[in-house]
């Protein structure tokens, strides 16, 4: 009998845990968990190498010190901490990577939160990032914000792969999917092989549900009642629609039919967060061929453990979707504002974690010498 995780992948879905750390590395955890879990990659963010350092920073200690030694920033010692890791997991996940021909296997590093809304300070450090870690499967995260669009553009065609991440809206996920194609066609054009080029595009799902069912409870009518959450799901099923006919118009398929690759659908925030829903609604509910769904260890172990995979749920359900959207409009709920808000506050929440992050350090560092002595 073939495990839940097994058959999430069987169906088309790739498990990528939504976590790192240097203890996870060095203890074997996360080599334990692509043989036993099925996990095929990893994402990163400036909170969970808060939680990293700054909770488990023994791992850390020797090389803080060291650095503290050479009079490195914080940012610096961020920078050499966090690219250590990812290309320490890059190498553990080079065999899925090798196995896969490049579609998975891989490690996501985000850009500073500090640079979402400056696309050529962006471009910069993803290159930057791209350099010092050195490894084929490494995907940089860009935000998806108005001025990570371009940047998203401009890095592609230096031939770098890319995760787009903190999409909330349907419009925002066009406008990512215009901007992955824009690059493809700018690095063909600057005589890269594109087929060695990857990205996903990181669609946020449990936060669209927090938001809008705090809304709805507000308008507290029955209509609105019964749409508690419903929205998340339904909107990551619209943007699987949205991705299935952009990827088919002529544009798209003059680049695929040259070797590129199409850029994957994303599931993110897929940890359940409240308590009355089920625990695997978010990857149970989203199965569909050709995505990724990124998952807390939480999320991971309760799929493994109960999680009923049934094949396609996304697929046959867009109907059903744009019903629950209208049904939203129509008890009051505007959504353009909610997917507003929702990426102001998820920029907000990875900038105060990388603050929070900066400061560890920078006590680490100063103690460092101390200690030494």
């Amino acid at each position: 009998m073939s495990t839940p995780t097994e058959q999430l992948a069987a169906a088309g879905v790739s498990i990528w845990l939504d976590d790192l750390s240097r203890e996870r590395i060095t203890s074997g955890s996360l080599a334990a968990l692509i043989e036993s879990r099925t996990v095929s990659g990893v994402t990163t963010n400036p909170t969970i190498f808060q939680s990293a350092i700054g909770g488990g920073g023994h791992a850390y200690a020797g090389q803080l010190a060291e650095l503290a030694a050479k009079d490195a920033t914080a940012d610096q010692a961020i920078f050499a901490a966090t690219t250590d890791d990812v290309r320490d997991a890059a190498d553990i996940f080079r065999a899925v990577y090798d196995r896969t021909e490049g579609v998975d296997g891989r490690v996501s590093i985000e850009v500073s939160p500090d640079l979402a809304h400056d696309t050529d300070a962006t471009i910069a450090q993803a290159k930057e990032l791209w350099a010092a870690v050195d490894r084929p499967n490494v995907h940089i995260k860009i935000p998806a914000t108005k001025a990570g669009l371009p940047a998203i553009t401009a890095v592609l065609a230096e031939g770098i792969s890319v995760n787009v991440t903190l999409i909330f809206s349907l419009e925002r996920y066009a406008a990512v999917i215009d901007a992955y194609l824009s690059g493809i066609e700018q690095a063909k054009a600057n005589g890269h092989d594109i087929s060695t080029i990857h990205s996903v595009a990181s669609f946020f799902v449990s936060r669209v549900d927090t938001e809008v069912d705090k809304r709805l409870a507000a308008i507290g009518t029955p209509e609105a009642e019964a749409l508690k959450s419903k929205a998340g799901v339904a909107n990551a099923r619209l943007a699987y629609e949205l991705f299935e006919k952009e990827f088919s118009t002529d544009r798209a398929k003059a680049l695929t039919d040259a070797g590129a690759n199409v850029q994957r659908p994303l599931w993110a925030s897929t940890g359940v967060k409240d308590p009355s829903l089920p625990d695997t609604l978010y990857v149970t509910e989203l199965v569909a061929q050709g995505t990724v769904n990124t998952m807390p260890e939480k999320t991971l172990e309760a799929t493994f453990d109960h999680g009923v995979i049934t094949g396609d749920t996304v697929t046959g359900s867009y109907a059903d979707a744009h019903g629950v959207f209208e049904q939203l409009a129509a008890v009051g709920v505007d959504f353009a504002d909610v997917t507003q808000v929702l990426e102001d506050e998820g920029v907000d929440k990875f900038i105060a974690s990388w603050h929070d992050l900066q400061n560890t350090v920078t006590e680490a560092l100063q103690a460092a010498p101390q200690a030494a002595r």
